[in-house]
């Protein structure tokens, strides 16, 4: 019996594979689960059903033509080829093609770029900008061959003769087509020389219009600061940029009819406010002569002097209760200031020198109040109510009255 190594063994059972046509070209349906995408581009998961699973590896020159993510859970059909990984000893899948079981590649990728895009807010209505209503000039992104730039030059010039069409000629469909479109948009916003965008190309199959679902399209359309009417396809078609647009066309002609204005309709809508301009300015003078009319014929401006009359007897009887309150005002605060003055007096030490009192003061000009103060020969003044005594201190006699108390007491006096 031979001994192999395990790399002879492996290597042999990796040619027994490569060998069978069985699995050298097949389909596989499955689950995917456990998928990852390397930050080299490759992808690795693992296809499965309720019995088995099998590794699979997509490489990077075939996964980035896909379509869609894959994602864990999703039912896909896996073409390519079963072989063995001889580092681990491991048969796996070599993906060569992947589409989604039971629904289309491009329907699925279509689904998911679309919830992508709306889950970053790029098609909430408050995105949308205002279309002008008199555009001078209208920027067309489109092919320079085709329907539909015949149809939109034909629908703008009907409606509006004067109106500047500009041409950014780009491919509508292919490899190349996606980028050549958001360039076109960028141009158009980099240079501002439009004031409206239509971006279009006629009906077709999903394929034929993948361009316009193409992410960098959408992104480009949502980044516009110009407003871009999406005019792809025909009524029944639909794709990402007539959600992201500003405003859908059904047709490349209705787009023409949405942005371009009826010279026409606009010649009736201004003879329509010219009319009712003239109408309204005729009502408003015809009432404002109507109200003159009747305010020549009023008596004030017929018998002006009676009503200066009666004015004037109005303010005069105004002036007179003026006048009366007035005086009446003034009565009441003399009364009040003389009642104020009598108590004043009443008060002031004046007053009290005049009843026949006065005031000591000692050579310092300190009030005397007390005899304890005082001393035999300090000299001292007398304040009264008319002049100034100087005297002498010839006696004190402590006392509340002094020795002329009782003799006070018999007159009445006070102290």
């Amino acid at each position: 019996m031979n001994i192999f190594s395990v790399s002879e063994i492996t290597k042999y059972i990796k040619e027994l594979f490569e060998c069978d046509s069985q699995v050298a070209n097949l389909l596989v349906r499955g689950e995917i689960s456990n998928f990852k995408r390397h930050f080299s581009g490759h992808c690795y998961f693992t296809l499965k059903d309720s019995n088995a699973t099998i590794k699979a590896v997509m490489f990077k020159s075939r996964a980035q033509d896909l379509k869609f993510e894959p994602k864990g859970g999703m039912k896909v059909i896996a073409g390519g080829q079963i072989t063995v990984f001889e580092r681990d000893g491991q048969y796996q899948l070599y993906v060569q093609q992947l589409v989604p079981d039971g629904i289309g590649e491009l329907s699925l990728a279509f689904t998911q770029l679309k919830e992508k895009l709306e889950a970053e807010g790029l098609f909430a209505d408050e995105c949308k900008k205002k279309l002008p209503m008199l555009p001078d000039t209208v920027g067309i992104v489109t092919s320079a061959t085709g329907a539909v730039l015949r149809d939109i030059i034909t629908v703008s010039k009907r409606r509006h003769p004067g109106v500047t069409l500009m041409l950014y000629p780009v491919l509508v469909q292919g490899s190349e087509a996606p980028m050549q479109i958001a360039h076109a948009i960028e141009v158009f916003n980099k240079l501002g020389n439009v004031d409206v965008i239509i971006v279009g190309r006629g009906g077709g199959s999903i394929e034929d219009l993948w361009s316009f679902n193409d992410e960098r399209v959408v992104r480009a359309i949502a980044a516009s600061v110009i407003p871009i009417v999406s005019a792809v396809g025909h009524q029944t078609d639909y794709t990402l940029t007539d959600f992201v647009a500003d405003r859908r066309a059904a047709t490349p002609s209705q787009a023409a009819e949405f942005v371009v204005p009826d010279v026409r309709e606009l010649i009736k809508y201004v003879t329509t406010l010219k009319n009712t301009l003239l109408n309204n300015v005729h009502n408003l003078l015809e009432n404002k002569r109507l109200r003159v009319e009747q305010s020549a014929m009023s008596r004030v401006l017929q018998y002006p002097h009676e009503f200066l009359r009666a004015r004037q007897q109005m303010l005069d009887s105004c002036m007179e209760r003026l006048d009366k309150a007035t005086k009446q005002i003034v009565m009441v605060k003399q009364h009040q200031f003389e009642i104020t003055a009598e108590k004043l007096a009443m008060l002031s030490p004046l007053a009290v020198l005049a009843r026949g009192y006065s005031i000591v003061r000692d050579a310092k000009g300190q009030l005397v109040n007390d005899v304890s103060t005082t001393h035999p020969g300090q000299q001292l003044e007398i304040i009264l109510n008319q002049g100034v005594i100087d005297v002498e201190v010839i006696n004190v006699q402590e006392g509340y009255y002094g020795k002329n108390q009782e003799k006070r007491q018999s007159r009445g006096d006070l102290f």
